[in-house]
């Protein structure tokens, strides 16, 4: 997994709540046993008309938004289902960041959507609802909106608007080096060693 760094990206804003997973990868693209991809399968429903010719109503497919990689919806993002299949097509689109908002008691995102971004690398960012209100109002436009994302100092810059936000810190510690659950683990890589000379994983005889 790549380090996160400071970046400027294009933003791609869906204006839909609740998108949930099979919005994200329909369950016919499922099929695959590898993990590459799926990029294009993202938003396949309204993304591609019935003959499979770009929808040009959608936002991913409008000049605008090309080479986007800060995608923004809104609340409940990444409900439904738990395949983690909707995250790698996010990541294999191009997307380093995902924005949605919190409304009361509605989260921006579904818990283990969120997780799984965080296992492959993409950063989800929770805003007021005011916040992405005012991003989703920037994107009118029919120019390319870009933003500064700056992980390290936890800020969102947007022409001349900057939002700050609030991440965990194990989460921005591990996206910042780079490290998945496996690369974590193999950092004490020594020790989980010294553990198995020493440990007899044999059962004692009857």
């Amino acid at each position: 997994m790549d380090k996160f760094e400071t970046f400027t990206g294009v933003v791609c804003a869906v204006d839909r709540a609740n998108i949930d997973t099979d919005a994200l990868i329909p369950k016919e693209h499922l099929k695959s046993i590898k993990r590459t991809g799926f990029g294009s399968a993202l938003f396949s429903d309204w993304r591609y008309n019935d003959d499979g010719s770009d929808n040009a109503e959608f936002i991913l497919n409008q000049p605008k938004t090309q080479g986007a990689s800060i995608l923004v919806g809104r609340t409940n993002f990444g409900c439904g289902s738990s395949r983690e299949h909707a995250v790698w097509a996010v990541v294999q689109q191009g997307f380093k960041v995902v924005i949605a908002p919190i409304e009361g008691d509605i989260p921006g995102f579904a818990d283990i959507f969120r997780n799984n971004c965080a296992k492959n690398g993409i950063l989800t960012v929770q805003l007021s609802s005011e916040q992405v209100d005012r991003i989703f109002e920037m994107t009118v436009s029919d120019e390319p909106l870009e933003a500064t994302v700056n992980l390290e100092k936890q800020a969102i810059s947007f022409k001349d608007v900057v939002f700050a936000f609030d991440v965990e810190p194990a989460v921005k510690e591990k996206l910042l080096q780079g490290l998945d659950d496996i690369a974590e683990s193999l950092m004490f890589e020594d020790d989980i060693t010294g553990f198995e000379s020493q440990h007899n994983s044999q059962l004692p005889a009857a």
